[in-house]
C-alpha cells in the first residue's frame, strides 16, 4: 500500500496548480530556462532531503504492526488527510470570490537565480510531501529496487515541471503558446483543481490508515 500511496502523492505533487503557475511565469522571465532550471534544482533538492532524511530517521525499516510507533505513522497520515481535506474546504469558500495574485508573482520578471531556486522550496506542497514522507516510513529500504522507487517518486513529483523545463529549451515558440494556454485554462479552473486534489488524497490516507488500524 505505501508503494501505491507514493505514486498517488507523487501524482497529486506534479499536478498542484499554484507551483506550475509559478513556473510557467518564471520561464516567461528574463533568463527564464536559466532560472526554470534553478527552480527545479531547489525543488529536486527539497524532495531529496526529506525523502533522505527519512529514511535515516528510520534507518530504512519499517514500524512492526500494532505497534506505536506504526500506530503513530498512521496517525500522522491522518492528520495530514485531515489538513488536506480542510484546504479544500478552504478553497471551495472562497471560489469565485476576486483574489489579487499573489505579491511575489508580480515580481518574477527580473528574477535572480537564487530567487528561482528558493522558490522551487517555498512552492513544495509540503502538506502533500509530508505524507509522502510517512508513506516512505513504511518501506522496507533494502535493495536497489526500494531505492530505484524512491527516485521515481521524486521524479513523478518533479515531471510536470521537468517537462515544460525541456519543451521550452527544444521548442520554445511552440512552449510559449502551449504554457500561455495552460497559465490561462489554471487561471479559470486552479480552485477545483486544488479541491479535488485535497479531497482524493485526504479521503484516501484517512480511509487507509483508518483501516489499517481497526483491521
Amino acid at each position: 500500500m505505501a508503494v501505491f500511496d507514493l505514486i498517488l502523492i507523487g501524482l497529486a505533487v506534479t499536478l498542484e496548480p499554484l507551483p506550475i503557475t509559478g513556473f510557467i511565469l518564471i520561464l516567461s522571465s528574463e533568463r527564464g530556462k536559466v532560472n526554470g532550471a534553478a527552480f527545479i534544482l531547489g525543488w529536486l533538492l527539497s524532495l531529496v532531503v526529506v525523502i533522505a532524511g527519512t529514511v535515516l530517521v528510520t534507518g530504512g525499516k519499517p514500524p512492526r504492526p500494532s505497534t506505536a510507533p506504526s500506530t503513530g505513522v498512521l496517525a500522522a497520515k491522518i492528520l495530514f488527510g485531515v489538513i488536506l481535506i480542510g484546504l479544500a474546504y478552504r478553497q471551495r469558500t472562497r471560489t469565485g470570490k476576486p483574489r489579487k495574485p499573489p505579491t511575489w508573482m508580480a515580481k518574477l520578471d527580473h528574477l535572480s537565480v537564487w530567487v528561482a531556486f528558493s522558490l522551487g522550496i517555498l512552492l513544495q506542497p509540503w502538506v502533500l510531501v509530508g505524507a509522502g514522507a510517512a508513506a516512505v516510513t513504511q518501506l522496507h529500504i533494502s535493495s536497489i529496487e526500494s531505492y530505484a522507487l524512491l527516485v521515481v517518486f521524486c521524479l513523478v513529483c518533479t515531471a510536470s515541471i521537468l517537462t515544460m523545463e525541456l519543451f521550452s529549451i527544444l521548442s520554445p515558440e511552440a512552449a510559449g503558446q502551449r504554457l500561455d494556454g495552460l497559465k490561462e485554462w489554471l487561471a479559470t479552473h486552479r480552485d477545483e483543481a486544488i479541491i479535488a486534489l485535497s479531497l482524493i488524497i485526504g479521503l484516501w490516507l484517512i480511509g487507509d490508515s483508518v483501516y489499517l488500524i481497526v483491521s
